[in-house]
């Protein structure tokens, strides 16, 4: 500061000034004051979202819980009450009404060596086996509806016919349970020999409109039983059986009878027993003990496509080894 004042008063008394290069005279820095700094320091924008999630939690205690645990108290379980499911029953005629009235009655006369049962004789062990049978069947007809049933097999000789027949003559043991035998096997039938009855009128003569319906049933005297037979000889069994009046005669039999059970051919040697699968209600497949193979089971299921198959019944059981319960039960003296 002394040389400048010294070049001033030098300049006013008049003397040359020698030029002197100039001299950046840095000025001190201004004192910053903190609490400036902390003013004026950029603060980062915060976020509404940002308050809300870091905003203070209150902490819950155990009061709190409590009372949470007392309103979230575990509710009784619900109850829930299933429909029952009945089957609907048909509206059925009467013997005494309609075409059953007109059937012509025949005496129950059958065929030596037929091994037709005697069901009123309660000490035959194989009549209770039937009789199983029949209590099972009448269980799945309140399931399901369920009244026109066939029977087969996979191959001949293996008792279909046995089993059709034997169990007719247990289901028209009941009271109030009108059954129909029919005989479908068109190709070699058997249940006209096995009750002694013409074969013809039936079941191809009502088929191709040659009788009436009630013309080709016979009533058993003194049960609940009615029998078609099969008929005058056809040439052609399947085609007869593929026509608008058999799919009517089963949609029609459920008002005449409880049951309706047809004896049909083995399912691998026809394919009679594959179509009248498709327009029964149920199909019972029977099996012979020691001679019916695996692979002959497993065939015919696959022709049948499951159609409603209820069961499969195992036939020719050795009496020694089945049925010595019976024998044990009934031999004890009352």
């Amino acid at each position: 500061m002394s040389r400048v004042h010294d070049a001033l008063r030098r300049a006013e008394s008049g003397g040359a000034i020698a030029e002197t290069p100039p001299v950046a005279v840095e000025a001190p820095p201004a004192p910053v004051e903190p609490s400036r700094v902390a003013m004026e320091a950029p603060r980062a924008p915060v976020e509404p979202s940002r308050i809300a999630v870091e905003a203070p939690r209150v902490p819950v205690g155990p009061s709190r819980v409590a009372v949470e645990a007392a309103v979230e108290a575990p509710r009784e379980p619900e109850v829930q009450v299933l429909p029952v499911v009945v089957a609907p029953q048909p509206v059925r005629t009467t013997p005494e009404s309609g075409p059953l009235m007109e059937a012509l009655a025949v005496a129950y006369r059958p065929a030596p060596e037929s091994h037709l049962l005697d069901l009123n004789n309660s000490h035959e062990t194989p009549a209770e086996e039937f009789r199983t049978l029949r209590t099972r069947l009448n269980h799945l007809q309140t399931l399901q509806p369920l009244h026109t049933l066939i029977v087969s097999s996979s191959s001949p000789a293996e008792g279909k016919t046995f089993v059709t027949v034997n169990l007719a003559l247990a289901e028209a043991q009941l009271a109030d349970n009108l059954v129909l035998l029919g005989d479908f096997d068109l190709r070699r039938p058997v249940i006209h020999n096995l009750f002694q009855i013409d074969r013809a009128p039936g079941l191809s003569d009502y088929l191709s409109g040659k009788c009436r319906f009630s013309e080709a049933l016979r009533r058993i005297e003194g049960a609940n039983l009615y029998v078609m037979p099969a008929g005058s000889p056809v040439k052609n069994p399947l085609e007869l059986l593929n026509t608008r009046q058999a799919r009517l005669m089963f949609e029609d039999l459920p008002r005449h009878f409880n049951w309706s059970i047809f004896d049909t051919p083995p399912l691998l040697f026809s394919a009679d027993a594959n179509l009248l699968s498709t327009l029964a209600d149920g199909t019972v497949l029977v099996v012979k003990i020691g001679a019916t193979t695996f692979d002959n089971v497993t065939r015919a299921m696959q022709s049948l496509c499951e159609n409603n198959v209820v069961g499969i019944v195992a036939n020719g059981a050795r009496a020694s080894e089945l049925y010595s319960k019976y024998t044990y039960y009934y031999s004890k003296a009352e």
